[in-house]
């Protein structure tokens, strides 16, 4: 094993969202290893923003990240179903507001 793949190994596994000039939410883009943040905001740059398509880049250790699990996601979401005022359908929205 070469030196530069042993590190990769050793370093931790950051997330990448990037946010692209017309949208408004960052989206994920992939995964990258890093020794920090910051090589890894560098390194997200040169991988996933060679067009110039992102304004902004978020990183976040993979370890940082916690999930549902797929397989509960009938006892997590059904309750939302009873709660009809939840549902955007009940609020009238000013024409002005575009993206909500």
């Amino acid at each position: 094993m070469s030196n530069k793949t042993k590190a990769n190994n050793e370093w931790p596994l950051f997330e990448v969202f990037i946010r692209s000039k017309n949208g408004l939410e960052h989206r994920h883009a992939g995964s990258l290893h890093a020794a920090d943040a910051s090589m890894a905001i560098e390194n997200a740059r040169d991988v996933y923003t060679r067009r110039q398509e992102g304004v902004s880049i978020w990183v976040v250790e993979s370890k940082h990240i916690a999930a549902s699990n797929p397989e509960s996601s009938e006892a997590l979401f059904d309750p939302a179903e009873d709660k009809v005022y939840r549902h955007p359908t009940f609020y009238e929205l000013p024409i002005e507001l575009k993206h909500i």
